[in-house]
């Protein structure tokens, strides 16, 4: 289905007879024709001959004849190559009879474990959570599509030593009040007057740390303390993730504490495999390659002078658990940028014990910082990080305000259900169509605007499309002919043979704003045909091909928000 593909395809093996062996083609969209291969170029300084003398030879022996209207040397030594409309047209009609819209599943699928979100109990979300749950969530939904089995990893921050100012803080409360208090969601009170109350009272920090030996020794009483903390806080991890419309259930908590048995059993591999190293009274490793200013190896700290661990045990258990255990062939790790040092070394420290080998890979899925309007880490008026809630909560509010503006007609509850999906729509649009590496800046209004490459202006097209449909009082039929007369029509169906590419290219690299400027484009090529091509008022079969457009335009648009999460309603 991919016209780039069907074109290196039959230029490979000319540019091979040419060149004497395997040469890429290089093909691409060209503003002189429809597509452009400049390999000639290149290869004339291998053979030492004239490029336009070897590309008119490609050009002799390639088999273009079924696919190309026009193909001609140009400049220097260019093929430009114009793709015949009856073959362009047949492409669409393809597509149009594929469930999958020309993207086969995998036939060599991985097992993909994705971790991502990570809140911490007892902490409300914040706005730094928004990240890593948008991408982990479009990671999972694009992964599994595509026919690989995802294990959603929700790395839940659920022990260390604040539990015992935690457990001690409840204690205090007594049993229902703390329960009701925790059920409220008002968690952030809680951790604040916990955590102020073991800075001013020494008697409650010798408590806490008691209580923190209790916790870890697996005393019944506080554990029962403990589990409280961690099902209420969960509880209201899903009332957000509900409210996000992300894919992330209760099945999907793995909390930290779920590798506390195995951390010592990690020590004691690596020290057997003679990779552990004493620092500073600490059983360090050393990953090759990783080195501080000073050029002095770096240690990475399995397990502190105290005896106790810290993430990279954590981190090195789960990924000994995850390959050995799960048996995932692909590791996600949806992690801010600043965490890119950390998970080299683990990377590395793992490689060397043997638990991340090939074929098995790690990546980290990095991500820069969502900034406020004055370019700096978005915060509330009183400096404090945004909570995730208060943030969607208001999305949802100023989108259900434009709709009900725009859309007199729509009753409560349809403008509510609109509302929800326009307003979490530009929050996660606005996140995966920028660059993860990058930030980005917060800008409701340019969220929200129906101009421009914004969740709503590709949702409304979608509502666009449905009301054609509406209008038509039928569906397209799929079997119908399809002709492309006019240049709208033409530039359209290059959009729509395009998405099975872009798939499979974001399958790769997980860089969504790909996905995302994918559909802008398609949106925008079917804006242009809608104001030139008359779908209702045309003629029988040129009717019949529009409407085929058109349907199968609003179902790549449709599959392709749901694969960033966002929803398409059928009325703007």
């Amino acid at each position: 289905m991919d016209l780039e593909k069907l074109l290196t395809d039959r230029l490979a093996p000319a540019f091979a007879t040419v060149a004497g062996g395997p040469v890429d083609p290089v093909v691409r969209r060209s503003q002189r024709a429809d597509f452009q291969s400049d390999a000639a170029l290149a290869l004339a300084r291998r053979l030492g001959r004239p490029p336009r003398t070897i590309a008119a030879e490609v050009l002799d022996r390639a088999d273009l004849a079924d696919l190309c209207a026009a193909a001609e040397v140009s400049g220097p030594g260019f093929l430009n190559l114009t793709v015949a409309d009856g073959a362009l047209a047949g492409l669409v009609s393809a597509l149009a009879a594929d469930p999958r819209l020309g993207v086969p599943r995998t036939t060599t699928p991985d097992t993909v474990v994705i971790d991502y979100s990570a809140p911490n109990v007892a902490k409300e979300m914040h706005v730094g959570h928004l990240r890593s749950t948008v991408i982990g969530d479009a990671a999972a939904r694009l992964l599994e599509w595509l026919g690989h089995r995802v294990v959603r990893a929700n790395h839940l921050g659920d022990w260390g030593t604040p539990f015992g100012m935690l457990i001690e803080h409840l204690v205090d409360l007594g049993g229902a009040e703390a329960a009701h208090e925790l059920s409220m969601g008002d968690l952030d009170s809680f951790y604040k007057t916990a955590r102020a109350k073991f800075d001013a009272d020494e008697a409650f920090r010798e408590r806490s740390r008691r209580r923190v030996v209790a916790l870890q020794g697996g005393d019944e009483a506080t554990l029962r303390l403990w589990r409280l903390l961690v099902e209420q806080s969960e509880r209201y991890f899903l009332t957000v993730y509900d409210l996000l419309d992300v894919t992330l259930t209760e099945r999907d908590f793995q909390g930290e504490s779920s590798y506390n048995d195995l951390l010592a059993p990690v020590v004691e591999e690596l020290d057997r495999l003679g990779l552990l190293r004493t620092s500073d009274g600490a059983a360090c490793v050393f990953p090759p390659g990783q080195v501080g200013r000073d050029g002095e190896p770096l240690p990475l700290i399995v397990r502190k002078s105290d005896g106790g661990y810290g993430y990279p045990a954590t981190d090195l258990a789960a990924i000994r658990h995850r390959t050995g255990t799960l048996g995932a062939t692909r590791l996600l790790y949806v992690v801010g940028l600043p965490q890119r040092r950390h998970f080299e070394m683990v990377y590395a420290a793992a490689a060397q014990a043997g638990w991340l080998v090939a074929p098995v890979r790690a990546e980290h899925v990095g991500f820069g910082s969502i900034l406020g309007p004055d370019g700096r880490m978005l915060r509330s008026r009183a400096g404090e990080s945004v909570k995730l809630v208060g943030l969607l909560e208001e999305a949802v509010a100023r989108a259900t305000a434009l709709a009900r503006e725009r859309n007199p007609e729509l009753g409560e509850a349809e403008a509510a259900e609109v509302g929800r999906a326009v307003g979490i729509g530009a929050i996660k649009y606005a996140d995966l169509s920028s660059d993860r590496h990058k930030d980005y800046v917060l800008d409701w209004e340019r969220m929200l605007s129906l101009d421009g490459n914004t969740a709503p202006y590709l949702q409304y097209a979608y509502s666009r499309i449905r009301s054609i449909f509406r209008r038509a009082g039928a569906a397209a039929r799929p079997d119908a002919p399809v002709s492309l007369a006019e240049p709208a029509e033409r530039a359209l169906a290059f959009e729509l043979v395009g998405f099975a590419a872009v798939v499979t290219e974001v399958e790769r690299s997980l860089e969504f704003h790909h996905l995302a400027g994918y559909l802008y484009r398609l949106a925008a090529a079917f804006s242009a045909f809608y104001e030139r091509c008359p779908v209702l008022r045309a003629d029988g079969p040129v009717r019949e091909s529009r409407l085929v457009l058109c349907d199968l335009t609003g179902r790549v648009l449709r599959q392709g928000l749901h694969l960033l999460g966002i929803r398409s309603p059928e009325r703007l």
